[in-house]
């Protein structure tokens, strides 16, 4: 296969999102403002809540089987590795170029976050249906694929949505401790009073903190946990024996927040019944007794990549009025995730097949060099309208 035409099929499903993107873009611009910003947070809380659970679910359940999930053991660790070199060059450019305070989880959850589910259920299907495609026969190549981009899936949202949610909260919680002490800046919508303005604003506050499951609230533990400075200075070992196992209990309970997302539980649910034979026969496939149940859950997850990627381009809109992140931040997001980060997918990736850690599938050692050259995850959006 040509390099022109191996170009053009990998351009395809990047042009696809590129279009819906676009759309997105003019559908959030003063032309129309059909995706308004409470708009945007609403269908942010759909996909969130909804559209993404049932896409991971349902790509899961259908794909995956224990025995592919051992024979892919070392794609967990290459997304590991991806978050890991990310996550420390994301922290050499905030330490660089200082940016805000409320902005440094940002940056680094874009350089460690890429687009592991997504943007790889587009891209995967496109280039196999191509007929001079260099992965084989299109059916089986789909298939293949399909499988590894759902099992890429399933990890990315355990790792965004632990690791990237962690960070983007506590930019959250900084930022709204910011405006709360210069003065909170509702947002300005001309055609209402300030003071149904304000209430909308509320309104929407407790919108995006009901959607945390189970919902964070003050605990006998955090209380502990702050004050376990005085009392270890006290020297009492006692009282400190019972502030240690207190502040465990307060992260570890934070912790557990953060996993029980919506998309990681149903990753967990996917992968549960994929690999289990006889709960799979009741629930996939043309004569399980249950399939209304998998074919629902599959239309809801239809709609997440087309609303998603409205969304990210509803969410460029305000970047093209005037952006809080300088433009010297987004060219070191931009070198971290396009060059550094491709530069040590090689090499890993080529030490791991040397070393005979990689099956001997094309096709899976594409997917685990292209993960290392995605952009950052739409995730990272949804995270910010759900904080």
């Amino acid at each position: 296969m040509g390099f022109w035409s191996l170009l053009m099929v990998a351009s395809m499903p990047n042009l696809q999102v590129l279009l819906v993107g676009l759309l997105g873009a003019f559908l959030a611009s003063g032309y129309i403002n059909i995706l308004s910003t409470n708009a945007l947070r609403d269908v942010n809380k759909i996909v969130f809540a909804v559209f993404s659970p049932a896409l991971v679910f349902a790509s899961l359940s259908e794909t995956i089987t224990l025995q592919d999930i051992l024979s892919w053991w070392f794609m967990p660790i290459n997304i590991g590795i991806i978050f890991s070199i990310g996550g420390i060059l994301g922290w050499v450019v905030v330490k660089i170029l200082k940016p805000e305070h409320h902005l440094e989880g940002l940056v680094i959850a874009s350089c460690s976050a890429g687009n592991l589910g997504t943007l790889l259920l587009i891209i995967i299907p496109a280039i196999c249906n191509e007929d001079r495609n260099p992965f084989g026969e299109s059916s089986d190549c789909k298939t293949l694929g399909l499988s590894y981009a759902s099992f890429s899936m399933a990890l990315g949202n355990f790792f965004i949505w632990s690791h990237t949610y962690s960070l983007m909260r506590k930019s959250s919680v900084l930022h709204e401790k910011i405006h709360s002490e210069n003065g909170i800046q509702f947002p300005e919508n001309d055609s209402m009073t300030s003071v149904e303005a304000q209430n909308q604003y509320k309104e929407g506050r407790r919108d995006q903190e009901a959607l945390l499951l189970p919902p964070t609230k003050p605990t006998d533990g955090a209380a502990q946990h702050q004050s376990i400075v005085p009392l270890l200075s006290k020297g009492e070992g006692s009282e400190n024996k019972v502030n240690f196992w207190m502040s465990l209990k307060a992260t570890l309970h934070q912790i557990s927040n953060e996993l029980l997302a919506p998309p990681t539980i149903a990753a967990i649910f996917g992968l549960v019944i994929g690999m289990i034979p006889w709960l799979k026969s009741l629930i996939i496939g043309a004569t399980a007794p249950l399939r209304v149940i998998q074919d629902s859950i599959s239309l809801l997850g239809d709609g997440s990549i087309p609303c998603a990627t409205l969304i990210l381009g509803g969410n460029l809109t305000p970047g093209i009025r005037g952006s809080a992140v300088k433009p010297v931040e987004i060219v070191a997001i931009i070198c971290v995730r396009y060059v550094i980060l491709p530069l040590f997918g090689i090499a890993v990736v080529e030490a791991a097949g040397e070393l005979g850690f990689l099956p001997p599938s094309p096709l899976f050692q594409y997917m685990l060099l292209i993960q290392f050259t995605l952009p950052p995850a739409m995730s990272i959006g949804i995270n910010a309208y759900v904080y």
